[in-house]
């Protein structure tokens, strides 16, 4: 169920903005980088973290792929929204509908948490390493 400009009293749709798309990939770019800077170092570490780095690529890419194969192919595509005015509307899911921005809060923040706790675990990696004895 899509956004019909034409309906007056149907403000909600299913689709999400770019913006959301582009704070997740931000974020696990962040995890990529906190790991590498945390982890890297002599031996296998950069074969582990080369696979890791791989399969958070591609968890990345396979949405947008599926992103941009809806929009190509949608002859009805409503045009694009900013982020700030998706937020302010409702957003379907499968069960119920909600605040657009609260739908987005529950979907950024798995991976954000996963990027700070990944740069919280390299710091005390870096900090217990140069204190060993």
């Amino acid at each position: 169920m899509s956004f019909h400009p034409s309906s007056k009293n149907n403000t909600s749709t299913d689709r999400l903005p770019l913006g959301v798309f582009a704070l997740v990939a931000g974020f696990v770019l962040w995890m990529v980088i906190a790991a590498w800077a945390g982890f890297a170092g002599p031996g296998y570490s950069d074969v582990a973290l080369t696979v890791v780095t791989g399969l958070l690529l591609v968890a990345i890419g396979i949405p947008f792929v599926l992103y941009r194969m809806v929009h190509a192919n949608d002859p009805d595509r409503e045009p694009p929204q900013k982020l700030r005015e998706w937020s302010a509307r409702e957003f379907e899911t499968w069960q119920d509908h909600q605040k657009g921005s609260q739908a987005a809060a529950e979907i950024i923040l798995p991976i954000a948490a996963a990027a700070v706790g990944m740069t919280a675990f390299a710091i005390v990696f870096h900090y217990a390493a140069a204190h060993a004895v």
